[in-house]
């Protein structure tokens, strides 16, 4: 499985270190116990240390790995401060990785972007949700689902950049990007696609870099060869695109689900753009989910 093979990628990659805001989580504690078990990394796990525990011990018969010292339990009174401890952590490179337990977006994210400690580069912080879908022998990226609601013509392409790092650190070494929208023609009307073309312009002359743009293309024929042949689309990238790039979160939020419910894919999502990786996955996604989402985070580490 494609996934799988993330996470095969991420045991060889030693020295990462996970901090978890809050972590008193079922969910969030199967996924850590099961990255020990793989030994993917080690964890620091930051909220109400007495909880933790309670979870850790029922989960205790799951965890196969002795060594005590891959696993830190550190208390903290409050969501805000769990939130701050696990940034300053990352910040402080005690930590390589975020990750986000049972705590509100909003609440990690204002932690992130403190001035004092945060992890701010100054670039766009974007959601990065890599996809295995049933019967497709490649990965699929889909970005923005879950941060950035109308980005702009700069934004998308800070997103493009931040999509084409994650794919490379995966083994895409030259990512097709298409921007996805309703047709395949620019249209005045429709910013999506005037937005596409000049994304694809930037991307021949050098504005955009390390990737194959061209767009705009339908979602059918961005990911199937044979609906772009019969529309007679020829690119380098209908048919085989690696990574979609929505034109809004509402976009982007119903294929990410679409994808879950309807195709039985499997995924594994980050935020990109910071200091270190964030895993920010939803509170409904399985243990499963978010040990591929910590095995692509650990993956896209930059040492």
């Amino acid at each position: 499985m494609l996934l799988e093979s993330l996470i095969d990628k991420a045991t060889q990659l030693e020295g990462n270190t996970v901090a978890v805001a809050v972590a008193e989580d079922e969910e969030v504690i199967e996924a850590v116990i099961e990255a020990l078990n793989r030994d993917i990394a080690n964890f620091i796990l930051f909220g109400d240390k007495e909880k933790i525990n309670t979870i850790l011990e029922l989960n205790d018969n799951k965890y196969q790995n002795t060594n005590n010292k891959k696993l830190t339990v550190v208390h903290a009174d409050s969501n805000a401060l769990a939130a701050e401890l696990a940034v300053r952590a990352v910040s402080k490179r005690q930590a390589t990785v975020l990750m986000k337990g049972h705590i509100p977006t909003n609440v990690l994210l204002k932690a992130v972007l403190n001035k004092e400690y945060g992890l701010r580069t100054g670039n766009i912080l974007s959601h990065l949700a890599v996809f295995a879908v049933p019967e497709f022998e490649r990965f699929i990226i889909v970005t923005d689902a879950g941060m950035n609601i109308s980005p702009d013509l700069e934004q998308k392409a800070q997103i493009i950049k931040n999509a084409t790092a994650l794919a490379k650190a995966i083994g895409i070494e030259y990512p097709k990007v298409a921007p996805i929208a309703a047709v395949e023609v620019v249209n005045p009307s429709m910013q999506a696609t005037v937005d596409a073309a000049a994304l694809t312009v930037m991307n021949k002359r050098g504005q955009i870099t390390g990737c194959i743009v061209d767009g705009p293309l339908a979602l059918d024929n961005a990911v199937s060869a044979l609906a772009a042949e019969h529309k007679g689309i020829h690119s380098e990238v209908a048919g085989k695109a690696d990574i979609l790039l929505v034109p809004t979160i509402e976009v982007g939020n119903v294929l990410y689900k679409s994808l879950i419910y309807f195709a039985k894919a499997k995924v594994g999502a980050i935020i990109a753009g910071a200091r270190a990786p964030i895993v920010l996955t939803s509170r409904s996604d399985s243990a499963e989910s978010k040990l591929y989402s910590l095995a692509l985070a650990i993956c896209s580490v930059t040492k």
